[in-house]
């Protein structure tokens, strides 16, 4: 049963501007990963499977396929009180819109005074992992901290990339919250260490309160729970970290303990699906203890047809989705979305290959990420001629060649 102390607020409102242009007609959030599922799938199910399931997802940006997803597949049960909607921008505040991640919770403070919880659980929903919530919640308590927040250990040098948390030497209060900095802080038991914020937070539902209203005030913030709000906590010596890696997820091993990702560039998200398709992938979405939870559309199992010289139908370290098709044609260390068809004498390497899309007879694809409801004419090549590349389509810093959803490929 949900524990009726507990209320989870999702952010999803993100643009997510460096993963154009899959974001060109969709919030971050609702981007299809690993064939299956969206991002926001990783966040919920985690929530759901730690038994918080009182959920309310803010969003903003371009939300019509992420909220018509949320509101098809996360359907919890009615009887015990528990529901995941869907919470789009309504200006209860004035005639404006979420100016920023903090904002987005303080317009929507109404469901924190329906719900009446203890605690509020605030995460973000653009990565890709597996987190037990629970534990963080319960050393929360423990602690008696106004908020405490996420941390993942990552080398010093990588760590300039994130917002970075200086912790006391007791190892758990906060004394500092950096956004981006040069030189990061080490950790007091691992110098060559940083703690990256993860983005996730558990506040004292008094103590978030009262610093969404001083924030709300404040004329220089831009309302920003990392750049404002965490920064404030910390101030008043109210915030605590938890260190990602003492998280226990059922079924895990070794291996996937603490696999973290923000799949928030092209080149990132590309990364992520060819660690899925290895042999032995850091991600196990195999885990049946800790599923990622979805919903599967109606189709039919993948088929895989003709085995003549030059024309097998055949998929080798890739993830082949239900409703797919690979007549005649070759498909290796790729993603295959739902209901796509690659025809005869086609070869697919390297690549994510989204929703409803048609690869024609002899086409070439490597390298590349194909957004749903795209037609490959016969014998087109992508990802094959750099310069023929850039005059066409997208290409992100790392070479993957990126074409939009429904783009006319000639």
């Amino acid at each position: 049963m949900a524990d009726p102390r507990v209320l989870g607020i999702v952010l999803a409102g993100g643009e997510g501007k460096r993963l154009w242009p899959l974001t060109a007609d969709r919030a971050k959030p609702a981007v299809p990963f690993g064939g299956a599922y969206r991002l926001v799938d990783f966040v919920l199910s985690n929530l759901v499977n730690g038994g918080y399931r009182r959920l309310c997802v803010l969003t903003q940006y371009k939300s019509h396929s992420l909220d018509r997803h949320i509101t098809t597949t996360w359907r919890m049960s009615t009887l015990t009180g528990d529901y995941v909607t869907p919470v789009p921008a309504q200006q209860r505040m004035g005639p404006r819109w979420f100016a920023g991640s903090a904002d987005a919770i303080y317009q929507s403070l109404n469901l924190v005074y329906d719900e009446r919880p203890t605690h509020v659980v605030v995460f973000g929903a653009d990565h890709v992992y597996r987190m037990d919530p629970r534990q963080m919640v319960e050393q929360h308590i423990e602690s008696g901290a106004g908020v405490t927040v996420a941390g993942l250990r990552v080398p010093r040098k990588e760590a300039r990339d994130f917002g970075v948390i200086d912790t006391a030497l007791d190892g758990r209060r906060i004394s500092g919250f950096l956004e981006k900095p040069a030189d990061p802080p080490g950790l007091p038991d691992s110098p060559d260490e940083s703690y990256a914020s993860m983005g996730n937070y558990v506040f004292t539902t008094e103590a978030m309160l009262d610093v969404l209203r001083a924030d709300a005030g404040e004329e220089g913030s831009v309302h920003d729970m990392g750049r404002d709000v965490i920064p404030r906590l910390v101030a008043e010596s109210a915030a605590e970290v938890y260190d990602f890696g003492d998280n226990v997820v059922p079924g895990a091993t070794d291996r996937d303990r603490g696999y973290w990702r923000d799949v928030g560039t092209l080149d990132a998200y590309w990364d992520a699906h060819q660690d899925l398709v290895s042999v032995h992938p850091v991600f196990n979405l195999y885990n049946r203890r800790w599923p990622i939870l979805t919903s599967q559309p109606p189709l039919p199992p993948a088929k895989f047809v003709h085995d003549e010289p030059g024309r097998t139908g055949s998929a080798i370290e890739s993830m082949v989705s239900p409703g797919c098709v690979v007549s005649g044609s070759s498909v290796r260390r790729s993603v295959l979305s739902p209901n796509v068809f690659v025809h005869s004498g086609a070869l697919v390497e390297n690549s994510v290959i989204m929703h409803g899309v048609d690869i024609g007879r002899g086409a070439v694809i490597r390298n590349a990420i194909i957004d749903k409801n795209v037609s490959v004419p016969a014998g087109a090549q992508i990802g094959v001629d750099p310069v023929a590349d850039r005059e066409r389509f997208h290409v992100s810093p790392g070479g993957i060649v990126v074409v939009g959803k429904g783009q006319v490929v000639e």
